[in-house]
């Protein structure tokens, strides 16, 4: 029954990539390479003829297989040569060069196998089985990369050409480990990769059907990794070989020497990988041979975005923007040379000595780079005192042994900065790819910093505008004093041997003195313009004290409900009846009283405050009344109203104006009103 669903597997198989080959030379699917193509599928179709007629194990086969190898790897080495728009790195064709290598020696040791010594014979093809697993695991890693590296808008026959391809390559893997592991085939395995290989193909005709278009790019990434895992597969193999060759000339102490190689070879192995700066010159060595260009940009600029734009309660932006720059050579250390009035000067570090940093700034440095944004090697300016260069670097730079690059940050025709890059474990010195590519990047962590430094300027100004914003309001109230306290002088002159009358200045004097503490106290930076949370607030006793401290100015008239409660912040709504009893007495005649009138319901509590002076227009109550530093009076300042609302708005509040010119005007406070109980509550708290 095996042997039957073997031939019958494999015959199948042969017959559908047979004809996949004529219909693939006849009319071959869009996009796809039809010579490499039609050779892998001929190939494979004589194989699995040959295992059906002569079986898996014959020299005849092995022979097909290998070949079949080595069509499917041009193949899919083609898939990457034709795509237009990237070239593929010298890297991948390595990879592919070896894959063909183990595979063609896998063949070479099998036919030593045969016609050597029956004694040799077995550890020869214990080895065989290692290297042709090598090659499946291979294989699958490349066709990893190449689906990976598939363009989204190529077509999807292309993908299960591929998905095809990776079922062939796992069948061998399975039918290789298993007899790997019994030391010798089985024919069930056989059979059961004979049943693959007519999915494999059915797969293909699935693939040949559909149209679309090649586009293939290949990662930096990819390269390097596949030349890792050969590198890891070829050290397996030596090491298969090795033991392998132990255990025969090793006679009675085979063990102790296989044990012996297998320890020692590989913590030499684990030494040189674990070596930093072997890595770094591999990487350099790599680079510079098998790729066209030193840096994979994409990457790169991954990394140094993703580095700049670290989230909050990261590094500071300066250092950030040093580690940036850094990265980009492997440089382990870096320091930022920020301008000052005097030239540049030490600023944020990364994994930088400090302690030897100068105190003083360097003019010659700052203008020499303003100058010529020139990228200065340090180990050049070292090696000739002529250079160019020489004349503005400073000696504490070239004293430290470690400083090996200047890199600048113009921007906007200044110079924003400087980056100092410490000497990277493998030391170089720089190509033209280094330069273009620090060049860019300087440019943009330079507008990094001259945002950053924009942004802090904006702060400040901002603090300032608040500070200046204060101290004009502060500068209105102190005109209200002033004119209050000229008022009390003037009627001094007249009045001052009357008792009632100095009782009452005195009176005045407390007052001014209290609102003058309370102004310096709103023009501290720490003041956030409410002293108290709104509460329940007896509403009347406010308006009265308001009224009585005017009452010696200006005529006033006092109504209302006495037993108003509003949530209020006392001092505010003081305040608030301040400018706005204090704007009506200024528009009223001298014998014309200001009214105050507190009115209360369920919803809401008001006070009004009337005057009868010359009114306002709708214009002007729309569009200046409540606009800082506009004012209808000669010498007003224009802030008692627009602070009087904004108060009212810090407790929930507004203020409504009606007015009419030549009839005066009506301020009507509006509150939030509140209950005897909400104040019976506060005053037990």
């Amino acid at each position: 029954m095996t042997a039957a669903l073997i031939l019958w597997s494999h015959a199948l198989a042969a017959l559908l990539f047979g004809g996949l080959t004529i219909w693939t030379v006849r009319a071959s699917a869009s996009g796809l390479p039809r010579r490499p193509l039609a050779a892998a599928l001929a190939l494979t179709a004589l194989w699995a003829l040959a295992v059906a007629g002569i079986g898996a194990g014959e020299m005849v086969t092995r022979i097909f297989e290998t070949l079949r190898n080595l069509a499917w790897l041009g193949f899919m080495v083609t898939l990457h040569r034709r795509d237009a728009n990237v070239r593929p790195p010298l890297a991948l064709g390595t990879v592919y060069g070896v894959v063909a290598l183990v595979s063609i020696g896998t063949l070479v040791l099998h036919i030593a196998a045969n016609v050597g010594t029956p004694e040799a014979a077995g550890p020869i093809e214990s080895a065989v089985l290692l290297l042709r697993m090598l090659v499946a695991v291979a294989a699958l890693v490349l066709m990893q990369a190449l689906y990976s590296a598939l363009n989204p808008s190529a077509g999807s026959g292309l993908r299960w050409i591929v998905a095809a391809l990776a079922g062939l390559w796992i069948a061998d893997f399975a039918l290789f480990c298993t007899e790997y592991l019994t030391a010798h085939p089985h024919p069930q395995s056989i059979a059961a990769r004979g049943v693959a290989m007519v999915a494999a193909a059915l797969a293909m005709v699935t693939a040949l059907q559909r149209k679309g278009e090649l586009n293939v790019q290949v990662s930096r990434a990819v390269a390097y990794q596949s030349l890792s895992l050969v590198a890891i597969g070829a050290y397996f193999a030596l090491l298969a070989l090795a033991t392998s060759a132990l255990a025969t000339i090793g006679g009675s102490n085979a063990r102790l020497l296989q044990t012996a190689f297998v320890l020692g070879s590989t913590a030499a192995i684990l030494t040189l990988v674990s070596n930093g700066w072997l890595r770094a010159w591999a990487k350099v060595k790599l680079a510079k041979h098998f790729f066209r260009h030193r840096y994979d940009y994409r990457a790169e600029w991954m990394r140094f975005t993703e580095t700049l734009g670290a989230p909050e309660g990261a590094a500071p932006l300066d250092e950030r923007i040093v580690k940036a720059i850094a990265d980009l050579t492997e440089s382990p250390a870096g320091l930022l040379l920020v301008p000052d009035d005097s030239g540049l000067e030490p600023g944020a570090s990364w994994n930088w000595d400090r302690s030897r940093l100068p105190v003083a700034a360097d003019a010659a440095l700052a203008g020499h780079l303003a100058d010529t944004g020139r990228i200065i090697e340090l180990d050049r300016v070292r090696a000739d005192p002529r250079s160019p260069d020489a004349a503005a670097v400073p000696g504490w730079m070239l004293d430290a042994v470690d400083a090996w690059v200047l890199v600048p940050l113009p921007h906007l025709g200044s110079l924003a900065g400087a980056i100092l890059l410490a000497r990277p474990a493998l030391d170089r010195a720089l190509d033209w790819e280094d330069f273009d590519l620090l060049k860019v990047a300087g440019r943009q962590v330079a507008s990094y910093l001259a945002e950053a430094r924009a942004q802090e300027a904006l702060a400040d100004a901002q603090r300032f505008d608040e500070f200046n914003r204060r101290f004009a309001f502060i500068l209105h109230d102190i005109k209200n004093l002033v004119s209050q306290l000229t008022l009390t002088a003037r009627n001094a002159e007249r009045h001052a041997d009357k008792p009632e009358f100095r009782a009452d200045m005195i009176a005045t004097l407390k007052d001014s003195a209290e609102r003058m503490n309370a102004l310096l106290a709103r023009l501290s930076q720490h003041h956030r313009g409410r002293s108290e949370a709104p509460h329940a607030v007896e509403v009347m006793h406010l308006v009265q004290r308001a009224a009585a401290a005017r009452a010696r100015q200006h005529p006033m008239n006092l109504s209302g409900a006495s037993s108003a409660i509003a949530h209020a912040d006392p001092a505010g709504l003081e305040q608030l009846l301040h400018h706005l009893v204090q704007n009506a007495i200024e528009a009223s005649p001298a014998d014309a009283p200001v009214t105050l009138t507190v009115g209360a319901d369920e919803i809401n509590v008001t006070i009004d405050v009337v005057d009868q002076g010359c009114g306002m227009s709708p214009a002007f109550v729309r569009d200046k009344l409540f606009k800082p530093f506009v004012s209808s009076k000669a010498g007003g300042f224009g802030i008692g109203a627009f602070e009087a609302r904004q108060l009212a708005a810090a407790m929930d509040g507004r203020i409504e104006v009606t007015s009419r010119e030549g009839e005066g005007t009506r301020f009507r406070v509006i509150l939030k009103a509140a209950h005897a109980a909400d104040l019976r509550h506060e005053r037990a708290a």
